[in-house]
């Protein structure tokens, strides 16, 4: 009676084993696997490579063997599986790899003959994009515009699209850089919002601002009161444009010459008791026409006109005279700018009818004396 075949390969009488096994003679040990997953954690989208590494395969005339894959997404070929990520969502996955080994048809029927093996991998979540923005220029005129510049970034680097909106007036464009149009807004600063979106509907926003400025307004013209005149130096010819009169009255004549269009009004003024003379004489008049009435707030004024044409060479139609109610012995020069309604700026001034009165000569004192003893 013959022994059995044990699994060894090793013909062995079973009552002689001790003495007939060669040495090293023991059984196979089974076959094993090991998986691996890289990356080991991606984006959805992003490929996953499994590899399979056996162990102990049989050398013997090489026994067939045979590689399955299992998992989402997952399709195998040999020691490698390829995994399509792009429907997963975010979280831990599975992919189980199995090898056997054996007679062809006949694989893995036998104690020792597979194995198996798992191989784990992270679906991460898409990461949101970042958007900035800003305004070139920031601050505009009315009716102007300025170029909207948005800029935005995706750290898995997907598509973005971008819009805009403004709390007024009007933003145009849908790329990484828009026009912002201030028709229609009212002055102030405008806000600008940005936005970029991924193709996951991952949503970045971003503020910036313009600043309309307010349209210039040109100041309104008014009178400009200049230099005043004082007639209080010379008693006996309280009406001269003394020299101290003249450095005021020069100083009118340049601003006429720096201001082409402009007029000059030169009013007047006596004291209470120069008025009351003149008053009193006025009523005299009434009885005796031969009396003649001294108005030297009228005279004052004419004589600083006559000093302004004849010496300074001032056009005489630019130069009005008038008097006024105020109490002192002087003259205000008064510069009215082009289109200046004088009488709206200044009021109680009343005109002068320069047919009745003469300018007065500016010849000094001693010259007079010098005549009337030369008599």
């Amino acid at each position: 009676m013959y022994p059995r075949l044990l699994k060894s390969g090793c013909l062995v009488l079973a009552t002689a084993c001790a003495t007939l096994m060669p040495m090293g003679c023991r059984k196979v040990p089974p076959v094993t696997l090991a998986c691996v997953a890289s990356p080991p954690a991606i984006f959805p989208g992003s490929a996953v490579t499994v590899t399979a590494t056996p162990g102990d395969l049989s050398p013997k005339k090489k026994p067939s063997v045979i590689y399955s894959w299992s998992g989402d997404g997952v399709t195998g070929n040999g020691t490698t599986a390829a995994v399509n990520t792009a429907s997963l969502t975010p979280g831990m996955y599975t992919v189980k790899g199995e090898v056997k080994e054996g007679k062809k048809g006949k694989e893995g029927l036998k104690p020792g003959e597979s194995a198996s093996c798992t191989a784990s991998y992270q679906v991460k979540a898409f990461e949101p994009p970042t958007v900035s923005c800003s305004a070139n220029p920031s601050t505009i005129k009315p009716g102007e515009s300025s170029t909207i510049t948005a800029v935005g970034m995706s750290p898995q680097g997907r598509p973005l699209t971008y819009k805009y909106s403004a709390t007024a007036g009007r933003v145009s464009g849908n790329g990484a850089r828009a026009t912002f149009s201030s028709a229609g807004a009212p002055t102030g600063t405008v806000g600008i919002s940005c936005s970029a979106t991924d193709d996951k509907s991952h949503l970045a926003t971003a503020n910036t601002g313009v600043t309309i400025l307010a349209p210039y307004v040109a100041p309104v013209p008014h009178t400009e009161a200049m230099c005043p005149v004082t007639f209080e130096r010379d008693k006996k010819r309280p009406t001269r444009v003394d020299n101290e009169a003249k450095a005021c009255l020069d100083q009118v004549a340049l601003n006429l010459q720096k201001h082409p269009d402009a007029k000059v009004v030169v009013v007047g003024e006596a004291d209470a008791a120069e008025r009351a003379k003149t008053a009193k004489e006025e009523k005299a008049q009434m009885r005796h026409k031969h009396i003649k009435v001294e108005d030297l707030a009228a005279q004052r004024a004419v004589n600083a006109k006559d000093y302004l044409v004849t010496d300074k060479g001032i056009d005489a139609a630019r130069v009005s005279v008038a008097t006024s109610a105020a109490d002192g012995q002087k003259v205000e020069e008064y510069l009215v700018p082009a289109g200046v309604r004088f009488s709206s700026d200044v009021q109680g001034t009343a005109s002068v009818d320069e047919t009745k009165l003469k300018p007065q000569p500016r010849k000094p004192l001693e010259e007079k004396k010098q005549k009337k003893a030369a008599k």
